[in-house]
């Protein structure tokens, strides 16, 4: 999830730039898109991730109640991993690397539906509904959510932005590593280069983090899970078709 945080000690002027600067690495720049018509994941030159490389752990939590919206998401039919085809084919490298260094992808999201985003919006303006906060933003009220934690527009639903973790599979079972927080949680905790996580946690991230910079993908610093390819094929582009 495209997410901006920041502690109550900011200031206004500083939020402002924080926010300006989340936007440019999330979005590319890119301030509006178009939907495409496209009905189908081969209609917008998407591909399921998990048929071109072995050896995924998906964890797709928008398609489960495991979220921090505590339902399943709409547009959320299945637990698939589309990305474009290009985005897809440098993950599934990512992933056959790391199975030669004895570790693994375990993917939370990939391709997002633009009505799904939508309902994230509309969960976070409903604050009658906290039964998730103390998994997912125990520090943070919810009324502070939209100001900067979800946007309203995700790059996830241009389909080449990736949540992931990584798993050590060394002694057979594959386990996931600790990287400090869990995935989607809304604290500074969550920053990529945290410096109140352990010397593990952070080593684990790093790994995380070079694994996916040497396929293109780049990381946005507030979220450790979170990974867009550069340069996007379709920067101008987002997609509404349902996961299923």
């Amino acid at each position: 999830m495209t997410t901006r945080i920041w502690t109550s000690s900011v200031s206004a002027t500083a939020r402002s730039a924080l926010t300006a600067a989340a936007l440019a690495l999330t979005s590319g720049g890119v301030l509006a898109v178009e939907i495409s018509p496209a009905t189908t994941p081969a209609d917008a030159n998407m591909v399921d991730v998990t048929t071109l490389a072995p050896g995924f752990a998906l964890d797709m939590r928008y398609a489960t109640t495991d979220n921090f919206t505590g339902r399943v998401v709409p547009g959320y039919d299945a637990p698939r991993c589309y990305l474009l085809q290009p985005v897809a084919q440098a993950l599934a490298r990512v992933q056959n690397d790391l199975r030669a260094q004895g570790y693994a992808l375990q993917l939370f999201d990939c391709y997002r539906p633009a009505h799904s985003v939508k309902s994230f919006v509309a969960w976070a303006h409903d604050l009658n509904d906290q039964q998730a906060k103390a998994r997912y933003y125990p520090n943070v009220d919810k009324t502070r959510l939209l100001d900067g934690y979800i946007a309203e527009t995700s790059g996830h639903s241009r389909g080449a932005t990736v949540d992931l973790g990584l798993l050590d599979c060394r002694q057979g079972e594959c386990l996931p590593l600790d990287m400090g927080t869990g995935f989607d949680r809304f604290d500074p905790l969550a920053h990529t280069d945290s410096p109140d996580i352990s010397t593990a946690q952070q080593h684990n991230r790093q790994r995380l983090l070079q694994a996916m910079a040497a396929e293109g993908f780049a990381n946005y610093p507030m979220e450790w899970w979170h990974f867009t390819f550069k340069p996007e094929p379709t920067p101008d582009t987002a997609y509404d078709f349902p996961v299923r």
